[in-house]
C-alpha cells in the first residue's frame, strides 16, 4: 500500500486495542521520531497550501498534533472540534458511529467559520470514515461551508474499513499520506 514518505517503520501496529479485534495504528513512535514527525508535518502544510486553506479544525486528540502545526506554519486560525463536554462555550453537536461504538463530537457555535472559506479538516487515521464525516458536517449543517471547500487530511488510511470511499460517496475530498 502506500507509502512515498517512508513513514510505516515508524507507526506501531498493537493487536486487540482498544478492544478485542481492533489492530490500533500507534503514532506515538512517529511524533516521537523528529525528522519522520517533522516530514509529515511539511507534507500537511503543503496538502493544506496547495488546497488554498483558509482555516483547520482538528479533531481530538491526535489530529490536534498534527494540526497545530500546520495552522502555525500556514498562519490560519486553528479550530478545535472535540469530545462532549469539553469546550467552554455553547456547541453544536454531532453523534456519529465509530467502529467499536458510538459517540459525538462539538464545536463552539461562537467559532468564527464562515461560507466561502476553504477548511482542512485534520486527524490521524480514517477507518470508517464516522469521525471526519461527523466533522464535516458540523462544518457544512451550521456553518454553512460547502463540501467542496473541505479537504478531509489524515496521515494513515485503512481502505479496508471503507472510511475514505464513504468520504469521497458522501461528497468530500480526502488525502492521506499511508495507507494499509
Amino acid at each position: 500500500m502506500s507509502d512515498t514518505l517512508d513513514l510505516k517503520k515508524y507507526i506501531r501496529n498493537v493487536d486487540d486495542f482498544p478492544i478485542p479485534g481492533i489492530k490500533f495504528r500507534d503514532i506515538t513512535s512517529l511524533i516521537e521520531s523528529p525528522k519522520p514527525f517533522r516530514k509529515t508535518c511539511k507534507e500537511l502544510t503543503r496538502i493544506s497550501r496547495d488546497f488554498s486553506a483558509d482555516l483547520v479544525v482538528s479533531i481530538e486528540s491526535r489530529g490536534f498534533i498534527f494540526a497545530g502545526s500546520v495552522a502555525s506554519d500556514l498562519l490560519l486560525p486553528f479550530i478545535l472540534a472535540r469530545k462532549p463536554g469539553k469546550l467552554p462555550n455553547e456547541t453544536y453537536i454531532k453523534n456519529f458511529d465509530l467502529e467499536y461504538g458510538s459517540t459525538s463530537i462539538e464545536i463552539q457555535k461562537n467559532t468564527n467559520i464562515k461560507n466561502g472559506q476553504r477548511v482542512v479538516i485534520i486527524d490521524d487515521l480514517v477507518a470508517t470514515g464516522g469521525t471526519a464525516i461527523a466533522c464535516a458536517e458540523l462544518l457544512t449543517e451550521n456553518f454553512n461551508v460547502k463540501k467542496s471547500d473541505i479537504l478531509i487530511l489524515c496521515i494513515i488510511d485503512l481502505p479496508d474499513l471503507g472510511g475514505s470511499k464513504l468520504i469521497v460517496d458522501k461528497g468530500y475530498s480526502i488525502e492521506t499520506l499511508v495507507s494499509y
